[in-house]
């Protein structure tokens, strides 16, 4: 299966690196995520400017966007053969 995951809490999010790890088990995951903490405003899409895409390793980007661009960057131009979108996990507090 192909996985395409993102969150709310920004790229480097511990809970979106425990995802990636989950996902792997079953597939090919690709991730995208907003380069900074966008909680509150996942539904959100911008269209007032360009967005920018920094790729970080294989299968791994991160966009100055929302949870939404992202996830519409990735199923357009980056991993558009993805059978699944998983979102989340959110923060994780110990």
């Amino acid at each position: 299966m192909r996985f395409l995951l993102t969150n709310d809490d920004g790229i480097d999010a511990q809970g979106l690196s425990t995802l990636a790890q989950a996902a792997e088990r079953f597939g090919i995951a690709g991730t995208i995520a907003p380069d900074c903490n966008q909680s509150v405003c996942g539904h959100r899409v911008t269209t007032d400017r360009p967005l920018r895409v920094k790729q970080l390793g294989e299968r791994r980007w991160s966009a100055d966007g929302t949870p939404a661009d992202c996830v519409r960057i990735g199923l357009s131009y980056l991993t558009p053969q993805v059978e699944w979108v998983l979102a989340g996990m959110s923060r994780v507090e110990r």
